[in-house]
């Protein structure tokens, strides 16, 4: 019985004992005058002090004077006083008491680049870094050496060096000069591009996704790019691109890249829900190349109760191949318009070319042949159109799936001519402008316009896939899905000529994932553009960035005409 009460007894007396040694020392530093920074930087030179008790702290008690001397230099402060003292207690206390002084100021300065760099437009020289008469700051100084080094290390200046680098300080008068001058030396070239691995590609093919010649002057942002570029291409599982200044020869530099190609073939499977077309099924299939050239080949289909479609196309890259490409494509979509009396079923055809602008605008010429056979009500028919066209795209935002800041244009424009090929005479057109900006980190503001028209003396002869149907997710929330249309004498909505839809939105962010937000929304599609009636909404919602973009609920109360709330629900990026 005793040896048990001691094996109780002595394991918790040995927890106490252990328990009454630990401490936390703690650091006061005051100054006088007060100054926040100052204090700050020598906090973080002296740093933690552990669980040191009274008699440790009086011996490490010079160190921390030397390191609140050196945190104050630091600063351009060479005259404090700083006095030490040591309180014992529970947690055991350093206080330092410094008077800082008269700090020192910058002088004379001269920061200099020589050598071809100097003539670079694009070499910054960061001579206001540094200005007479103020307080000398180390940080500062060491940052304007380590921006001329960053630039040198940019362009190429690989034989550059300081021929002087001096900061002279006199703390009995507090000033300071200084003296930084850089000789850059001659700028390295780009030499040949040489691609290694197991890439079954013709080298031509690889050459035109470089984005520089032999000879170029050195910028690592052109090593960046050639990276981006081959990751971007489709082809390949890795990249790895080397290009040493050690490997120069005569001041040329080698780029090698190493490449490590991806399986030819992707297969996915998607499944999605909205409010206008419910539950929906994706499924595409993609060759990413079938020969030495690059060409590829893919299968995209999209299934859902109002419409089912299926794409099919071929893709040549041109030069460049990574923004320019001959498609040629084709398509099947049969969709139910806006009730069950109303339908489609779309055959499309015909080649797209894809070109990339210098400006950053995307452009797509096309030439595509349009057979559809339709009800609208009653009334049914066949129409085939030969429509050559063109669209505009540009995009700019800070992030691609959630982006705080940034904009969408697009313009399209088609047309036909009866005879042909064609059934009428037709000019269609549509223009759509997002933008997106955020305020204090947690105000977001939206807007959305979209028009668009048909202009034509036979407008029975237009199919409906070209016709314009309003309301839905993202139309005018808080009507039915193609809803807002003209109607024929039976009350079929049979779609309108024209179309005007407008959104104005505003969101406040709770949290890094989550958002609540409210909305005004208007459109219509109509057939005449003197003065046009418009339907408008009004709504709340929710938002959860998920990791495949921003997952939307709402709810939208039509302010014209009869119904009540309705829920929406649909995801993707705002952009």
């Amino acid at each position: 019985m005793l040896i048990r009460l001691l094996r109780c007894i002595v394991p918790t007396g040995l927890m106490l004992c252990c328990a009454s040694v630990v401490y936390a020392a703690e650091l006061d530093v005051k100054l006088t005058p007060s100054n926040d920074a100052l204090r700050e930087n020598v906090e973080n030179y002296i740093g933690e002090l552990g669980d040191r008790n009274e008699e440790e702290l009086l011996r490490y008690s010079r160190i921390a004077r030397e390191q609140a001397n050196k945190a104050l230099q630091a600063l351009g402060y060479y005259q404090a006083e700083i006095e030490t003292s040591v309180a014992d207690g529970e947690n055991p206390r350093l206080a330092l008491q410094i008077k800082p002084g008269d700090p020192v100021r910058l002088r004379d300065i001269r920061v200099q680049v020589n050598g071809p760099a100097a003539q670079l437009q694009a070499f910054r020289v960061p001579r206001n870094t540094l200005k007479p008469g103020a307080v000398l700051n180390h940080g500062q100084y060491e940052a304007v050496k380590q921006r001329i080094l960053n630039q040198v290390s940019r362009y190429g200046f690989f034989d550059g060096r300081f021929e002087r680098q001096r900061l002279q300080i006199n703390p009995d008068t507090n000033v300071a000069d200084v003296e930084l001058v850089f000789n850059s030396g001659p700028r390295y070239l780009l030499g040949d591009v040489g691609f290694e691995g197991d890439s079954p590609f013709d080298p031509d093919l690889l050459e035109r996704m470089v984005p520089f010649e032999p000879g170029t002057p050195y910028d690592s942002e052109l090593i960046a790019e050639l990276n981006q570029a081959m990751q971007s291409s489709g082809y390949f599982e890795g990249v790895r691109v080397d290009a040493n200044p050690a490997n120069a020869d005569q001041q040329r530099i080698p780029v090698a890249v190493q490449l490590t190609t991806r399986e030819p073939r992707t297969l996915g499977l998607g499944l999605g829900y909205s409010t206008d077309v419910g539950p929906r099924i994706r499924f595409d299939f993609t060759r990413h190349w079938v020969n030495p050239q690059g060409h590829s080949y893919g299968i995209e289909s999209e299934l859902s109760a109002p419409r089912q479609n299926v794409g099919l196309f071929y893709d040549v890259p041109l030069d460049p191949p990574l923004t320019d490409k001959l498609r040629y494509a084709a398509g099947y979509q049969y969709e139910e318009l806006s009730d069950k009396d109303s339908l489609s079923r779309l055959l499309t055809v015909g080649p797209e070319w894809h070109r990339g602008l210098p400006s950053g605008w995307q452009r797509v010429w096309s030439l595509k042949w349009r057979h559809e056979q339709y009800e609208l009500g009653d009334d049914s028919g066949v129409s085939s159109i030969l429509m050559p066209g063109v669209a505009y795209s540009f995009l700019r935002s800070d992030n691609r799936l959630d982006p705080s800041h940034g904009y969408r244009l697009r313009f399209e424009l088609g047309a036909a001519k009866e005879g042909v090929f064609s059934d009428a005479d037709l000019i269609h057109a549509n223009a759509t402008v997002k933008g997106l900006t955020t305020l204090g980190a947690r105000h977001r503001f939206l807007g959305r316009v979209e028009v668009g028209g048909n202009w034509t003396d036979e407008y029975t002869n237009v199919p409906p896939s070209l016709r314009y149907f309003a309301g839905g997710d993202q139309s005018v929330r808080g009507y039915d899905y193609q809803s807002l249309s003209p109607t024929n004498s039976d009350g079929d909505r049979i779609g309108g000529r024209y179309q005007l839809a407008v959104s104005a939105e505003y969101q406040y962010s709770l949290s890094e994932k989550w958002r609540v937000a409210t909305f005004v929304d208007q459109g219509n599609s109509f057939n005449s553009l003197e003065l046009p009636s418009l339907k408008s909404s009004v709504g709340v919602g929710v938002r959860w960035v998920s990791p495949v973009g921003p997952i939307r609920v709402d709810l939208a109360h039509p302010l014209d005409g009869e119904g009540g709330v309705r829920l929406h629900f649909s995801m993707g990026p705002e952009l």
